[in-house]
């Protein structure tokens, strides 16, 4: 049976579950918003201002959800929302499968396989849009997992807007399939690699969602 994941505590607003990490992006905003509104009542042309910076503030609320998650059943699901971008066979015979996660997309991103997280490497880069393919040198932070398939790797890739990833459990912790690793701010792209012999259940332009669809063929 499928079973509810839960987390350490996360940044919280109004009720709405946000991502760990969201707060100095967030407060700041709708803190402007909510003076925004105040002063609109008095004049029109803060009443001009307040609609942009308000819709903003309700864009971000949007782009930190952190929803919970049923976790599927499956040797590898998916770490991140968004749609498979492509499907490449690997020269030391793994296949990377690489996701897309635009910002209409949840950006908390789940461990594909219980196990230990061996490394955790922050590699600089540049910014360029994530579904480019010079993406690849963009900044990323580089996991690598020891699970019951042996090594996985798991690359999250800034974009063109993100300036930051952030982990949020260090190398040594063992975690469970689907437990929250990490955020990217903005739009963004995670590649997973599946070991040799491991077949793919997905294809290109499939929509995926982290913790639940399941990634591999089993």
């Amino acid at each position: 049976m499928p079973h509810s994941q839960t987390s350490a505590p996360r940044d919280s607003l109004a009720g709405v579950r946000l991502a760990r990490g969201a707060s100095p992006w967030l407060l700041p905003t709708v803190a402007t918003a909510a003076l925004s509104l105040v002063r609109a009542r008095r004049s029109k042309g803060a009443a001009a201002v307040a609609v942009p910076v308000t819709a903003l503030a309700a864009g971000m609320l949007w782009f930190f959800r952190d929803p919970e998650r049923d976790i599927a059943q499956g040797r590898v699901i998916s770490p991140a929302d968004g749609v498979v971008q492509s499907i490449m066979p690997w020269k030391d015979g793994r296949t990377r499968v690489a996701i897309f996660m635009s910002p209409l997309n949840v950006h908390v991103n789940r461990a594909p396989l219980a196990g230990t997280v061996t490394s955790v490497e922050h590699i600089p880069g540049g910014f360029v849009p994530a579904f480019n393919k010079e993406s690849e040198n963009n900044e990323r932070v580089v996991w690598h997992f020891d699970t019951e398939l042996g090594d996985i790797e798991m690359i999250q890739i800034a974009g063109a807007v993100a300036r930051r990833i952030v982990p949020y459990v260090p190398q040594g912790t063992k975690v469970e399939q689907g437990e929250r690793i990490g955020l990217i701010r903005f739009g963004s792209r995670v590649d997973i690699y599946l070991p040799e012999g491991v077949e793919t259940d997905v294809e290109v332009g499939q929509k995926t969602v982290a913790g639940v669809t399941r990634i591999d063929r089993g």
